[in-house]
C-alpha cells in the first residue's frame, strides 16, 4: 500500500516503524509537525519542551537508558541545543539518538538562514539527508542503526521544502504490539557518561575512532550512490536539490549523497575520475563544494549556483543556462506571462490581543526590544512599535543593555509565553540580581501560537491534551524576586495605558503580563461594531491600530463582518464615538 505524506508525516511514521520510543522537542516551523504526528503513534511517549536545550537532554536521559528516542527542533533550535550536542557526541548513548533538525533556506519563518551541516562536521557526528518522503521514513531506520552501531547521535538534516512537500510513501507492515516492559537496568559507567575533564579526554579518543569508522560506511551505504548517464557532466547533490538537478540535467550523471556527513572521500574521487566536468548543486553554504575542492579535485558550485535562498527547478536551471550548462526549457511560461500576485504583508490576526499592547506602547513612545513569536509583527507599519528583534528570550537581556546605555525615555521588553518559559526565566533573574529597573510585558495568549496552537508550560495540558498543572508566570517573577507584577487584559485599554507608564516610569524591576486566549483559539465570535459615518471625521486614529477589517471609504471608514471577530478594540481608540461595540 501506497500514502501520501508530507515530509514531516514521514518522519514521524519511520521513527514509529524504527521502534522510536520516546520523543522531545521544541515547536518551530518547519519542523512542528515531525512530534505531533510522532505522538498519535500507539505505545509511544512524546512532549513538548520548554526549549531545545531541554528536549535534546531529555532524549539523551532517555537513549542512555535504553529506549530509542527522538528528538526535534528547527536549525536555529539546534544553537539552542548545541551545549549538550556537543557532549553527547563523546558519550554516546546505550540505545538510538536521532535528530530532526529543519533548515529554513528563504527564512520563510526564522531570522536567519544557517546551514546546520556545519553543525555535523563541528560535533564530529553523522548526518543524513533525505531527499524526499520516501527518503524521510526510510532514512530513520538508518539513523537509528548508524546510532546503535557506531554509539553516536545521528541528525536527520530537513528543510522546508522537504518538510512539507507531499510525495507517495510505500506504507510497511507496523511493528507488533510490545508486550508490557519490565523497569530498565541503568547502566553505570562513569568514565562513558560523566563527562569531567579525565574522562571526556578519553572519550575524545574513541570519537577520533568513531569518525574513521563512519567514513568507512560513508564509501560503502546504499544511501550514497553513482547512477551513471554519460561522461560529459557528473552532478553531486543532496536533499531537494538532486530532484531540482535531474530535472534540469536529464542526460548527467549524479552522485546522490544521503549521507551528507562523512562525505565518501574515495566515492567521490572515483566519480570524479568518470566525468569530464564536474559540479555540485547545493542549497545555502557550499559544503560539499569545498569538501571536493579539499580532495584537489577541480569542480564548480557556487560560482554558478547562489549561496542565498532556497532553490527550485526554475532557479537551478536558469543558474545552468547563464553557466552554459543546460539549455532553457521552451515549455516554460515567458517571462512576464504568469500574473504577479500582489504582495500581502503579514499582520496580526483580527481580534489579536497583542494589538493593543503594541499601540499602547507605540502611544507611550516606549523604545522596545522584542522577541521572536506572532507578536513580532508588532514591529510592521502602522504600529511600527518593536525596534529589536534578536533570538529567542533576548528580549529581556537585550532591554537591560539598553538601559545600562541610559537612553532617552521609556523602555521595555515583549516576549511572549511560549518564548518566555524557551528562555525568557534567566535573564529575567538578571535584572533582580542586577538591580536594574526594566519593565518586561509577556504578552500571554495561553499557547505556542505562531507554530500551530502547541502547549507550553503555561498551557495546563500536554501534547496529547492531558491537563497537567499551568505554571504561572506572574508567580515566577515573583519568585525570582520581581515586586513589581501586574496581570491585565489587554483589551481593558485605558487600564493598560496607565499600567505600563506606571511601569515604566518606576525605578525598580517589573513584569507584566498582558493575558488574553488567541483570538483563533476562541470559538464565540461576537458581534461585529457597527460605523455611524455621520459621526466620523475621517482621523483615521482607529487605521493606526492595523486591522485588517478597517478600511478607508468615502466618508470615513468601513468595516469587513466577514473578517472581523468583534474585539471592540477599534472602537476603544474612536475618541470620536462613531465606531459602535455592542456590549
Amino acid at each position: 500500500m501506497k500514502k501520501i505524506m508530507s515530509g514531516n508525516e514521514a518522519f514521524a511514521y519511520g521513527a514509529y516503524l524504527a521502534g522510536i520510543k520516546v520523543g522531545a522537542g521544541y515547536p518551530g516551523t518547519p519542523s512542528t509537525e515531525v512530534l505531533e504526528n510522532f505522538s498519535k503513534y500507539s505505545g509511544v511517549y512524546a512532549e513538548w519542551a520548554p526549549n531545545e536545550k531541554v528536549a535534546l537532554d531529555v532524549g539523551i536521559g532517555a537513549a542512555i537508558a535504553g529506549k530509542r528516542t527522538l528528538v526535534t527542533m528547527k536549525h536555529v533550535g539546534m544553537n539552542v541545543a548545541a551545549d549538550p550536542l556537543f557532549t553527547v557526541s563523546y558519550t554516546g548513548t546505550k540505545s538510538a539518538l536521532v535528530l530532526i533538525n529543519a533548515d529554513d533556506p528563504s527564512m520563510h519563518s526564522s531570522q536567519n538562514e544557517q546551514d546546520n551541516r556545519h553543525y555535523a562536521r563541528a560535533a564530529k557526528i553523522a548526518m543524513l539527508e533525505p531527499a524526499d518522503s520516501e527518503e524521510a521514513k526510510s532514512f530513520v531506520k538508518v539513523a537509528v542503526e548508524i546510532s546503535e552501531q557506531f554509539d553516536t547521535p545521528v541528525v536527520l538534516r530537513t528543510t522546508t521544502r522537504i518538510s512539507h512537500s507531499r510525495c507517495v510513501v510505500e506504507l510497511e507492515d507496523e511493528p507488533a504490539a510490545a508486550a508490557a516492559e519490565e523497569p530498565l537496568e541503568f547502566e553505570k559507567n562513569a568514565p562513558k557518561y560523566v563527562m569531567v575533564p579525565m574522562f571526556a579526554r578519553q572519550r575524545r579518543l574513541v570519537v577520533e575512532e568513531r569518525s574513521k569508522k563512519l567514513l568507512e560506511y560513508a564509501e560503502k551505504t546504499p544511501i550514497n550512490r553513482v547512477e551513471m548517464a554519460g561522461d560529459e557532466l557528473g552532478v553531486i547533490a543532496s536533499g531537494v536539490s538532486y530532484h531540482y538537478a535531474k530535472e534540469v540535467f536529464p542526460n548527467a550523471s549524479f552522485l546522490k549523497l544521503g549521507m551528507v556527513y562523512p562525505l565518501p572521500e574515495q566515492l567521490i574521487r572515483d566519480f570524479a575520475g568518470k566525468v569530464k566536468e564536474l559540479i555540485v548543486v547545493e542549497e545555502l553554504d557550499p559544503f560539499i563544494e569545498e569538501h571536493v575542492r579539499l580532495l584537489g579535485i577541480k569542480v564548480r558550485g557556487r560560482d554558478i549556483f547562489p549561496g542565498i535562498s532556497e532553490f527550485s527547478q526554475g532557479r537551478v536551471r536558469q543558474c545552468a543556462v547563464q553557466a552554459g550548462l543546460a539549455s532553457s526549457n521552451p515549455n516554460a511560461p515567458a517571462p512576464g506571462a504568469a500574473p504577479q500576485l500582489p504582495v500581502r504583508p503579514p499582520m496580526l490576526c483580527p481580534g489579536c490581543a497583542h494589538r493593543p499592547v503594541f499601540y499602547a506602547l507605540q502611544r507611550l513612545q516606549v523604545t522596545v526590544t522584542g522577541d521572536i513569536g506572532c507578536y513580532t509583527l508588532g514591529a510592521a507599519p502602522p504600529l511600527a512599535a518593536m525596534h529589536t528583534c534578536i533570538c529567542m528570550g533576548a528580549s529581556i537581556a537585550t532591554v537591560h543593555g539598553v538601559d545600562l546605555a541610559k537612553v532617552k525615555g521609556r523602555t521595555a521588553a515583549v516576549i511572549g509565553d511560549s518564548t518566555f518559559f524557551h528562555s525568557g526565566i534567566a535573564p529575567l533573574i538578571n535584572l533582580v540580581s542586577n538591580a536594574s529597573s526594566s519593565t518586561v510585558i509577556v504578552v500571554d495568549n495561553r499557547i505556542t501560537a505562531m507554530t500551530g496552537h502547541q502547549p507550553h508550560p503555561g498551557s495546563g495540558m500536554t501534547i496529547t491534551g492531558e491537563a497537567v498543572p499551568e505554571v504561572k508566570i506572574d508567580a515566577i517573577a515573583r519568585a525570582v524576586g520581581i515586586k513589581k507584577v501586574d496581570v491585565i487584559n489587554p483589551f481593558e485599554f485605558d487600564k493598560l495605558l496607565e499600567t505600563i507608564r506606571d511601569h515604566t516610569d518606576s525605578n525598580e524591576p517589573s513584569l507584566i503580563v498582558a493575558q488574553y486566549p488567541c483570538v483563533l483559539s476562541i470559538k464565540e465570535k461576537k458581534t461585529v461594531p457597527t460605523v455611524d459615518l455621520d459621526t466620523c471625521v475621517e482621523c483615521g486614529v482607529c487605521l493606526r491600530i492595523g486591522c485588517v477589517p478597517l478600511s478607508k471609504v468615502e466618508g470615513g471608514v468601513a468595516i469587513d463582518s466577514a473578517l472581523c471577530n468583534g474585539c471592540g478594540f477599534c472602537g476603544t481608540v474612536c475618541n470620536q464615538g462613531a465606531i459602535k461595540v455592542a456590549n
